[in-house]
């Protein structure tokens, strides 16, 4: 029963397609279901992210038949028409398996090296374990992978430098306004990536930190934690005036902020720059808020460029972490009956 991975991550499309094919979080335990419940996969789990989705499974069908039925649950599931050729992947062992510790060890990342992936992958590893969607297969190659990332870290420098989407968030800030002290910040959405910008954004000479989400709870407690103000959710737009950054990242499935509400709130602030940084797929900021006046807007594909600054200091680890992560996946290959091995990758292979 092979290991067999698909997916699109931000290497082979951008933000506009990719956002169409996110789980949300609460949504997952019934993909699972039905990935399962069809006959695709006897162990499964579905991973999520600003910059990919994914699914591994171990299944019992052909390995082809396998990535063809795979592909329909994505393309159905998001009502996409559209040929995904060119964007989608398809992995079978060993390929499947090197691509999931490529992935735990963020040398798949947009930022080569980041830790947050690790954790994203815990968690929905995390899901599908408490939803009984994974066996002996998926358990130890993922348990696998989380043991290999461990290694990277301790064995390379990969992850010299910035190593998160939020601290490169943060970088492209201090490009916008030359320096952070005394400026003032709202987070919208008190998950992990925004508490990550937080704390970036505070050691970075931010003040005045406003924190705001849809449970007031987690944002009051939040808050606290930086030294901050929670807001309740209905009521962030009033902070507007003596906001400078914005980091929005939510679950929500539709923009929370668009021209119409945007430009009245300018008009209150006298027009001072406003910079938002849009760190969620789906997008929270529709894109025309670009238009407005004294407004600047980047989303997650635009911190690709800051992220290739670091990839050339790292790039040199990358064939040591590489030769780490195969002789692992043969091991774990080994440690079973031999299968047959090869890729179902299209053109559009992602690389490092």
């Amino acid at each position: 029963m092979p290991i067999v991975a698909i997916g699109l991550s931000h290497h082979t499309c951008p933000v506009i397609v990719r956002e169409r094919f996110a789980f949300a979080e609460t949504k997952i335990p019934g993909a699972l279901q039905q990935l399962r419940g069809a006959g695709l996969a006897d162990e499964a789990v579905i991973l999520s992210t600003c910059n990919r989705v994914e699914l591994y499974v171990a299944t019992s069908l052909e390995a082809a038949a396998a990535c063809d039925g795979l592909r329909r649950f994505l393309t159905d599931g998001a009502g996409y028409q559209e040929s995904l050729e060119q964007e989608l992947y398809r992995f079978t062992e060993p390929q499947s398996v090197e691509h999931l510790f490529r992935v735990a060890c963020g040398l798949d990342s947009m930022v080569l090296g980041e830790t947050e992936i690790l954790g994203q992958l815990k968690k929905a590893y995390e899901i599908a374990l408490q939803n009984k969607a994974t066996g002996s297969r998926l358990n130890k190659a993922f348990q696998r992978a989380f043991n290999v990332a461990k290694q990277i870290r301790t064995e390379t420098n990969i992850q010299r430098g910035s190593v998160s989407v939020a601290s490169v968030a943060v970088e492209l800030a201090e490009k916008v306004f030359n320096s952070l002290t005394g400026r003032h910040v709202m987070v919208i959405g008190a998950g992990d990536t925004s508490e990550k910008a937080a704390r970036a954004l505070l050691s970075r000479g931010a003040s005045g930190l406003v924190v705001t989400n849809r449970s007031l709870e987690r944002a009051q407690a939040l808050a606290a934690e930086l030294g901050g103000r929670a807001v309740a959710f209905d009521d962030w737009a009033a902070e507007f005036e003596q906001i400078d950054i914005v980091v929005s990242s939510t679950a929500a499935p539709h923009y929370i902020l668009d021209g119409a509400r945007l430009e009245p709130l300018m008009k209150k602030r006298r027009n001072r720059a406003l910079l938002l940084i849009d760190i969620a797929v789906p997008r929270d900021i529709d894109p025309a808020v670009n238009f407005v006046q004294d407004v600047f807007l980047y989303n997650i594909d635009d911190l690709q460029a800051i992220a290739e600054d670091y990839l050339k200091q790292r790039q040199q680890e990358v064939d040591r972490c590489m030769a780490i992560i195969r002789e692992r996946a043969r091991g774990l290959l080994e440690e079973r009956r031999p299968c047959q091995a090869g890729s179902l990758t299209p053109s559009a292979n992602p690389q490092v």
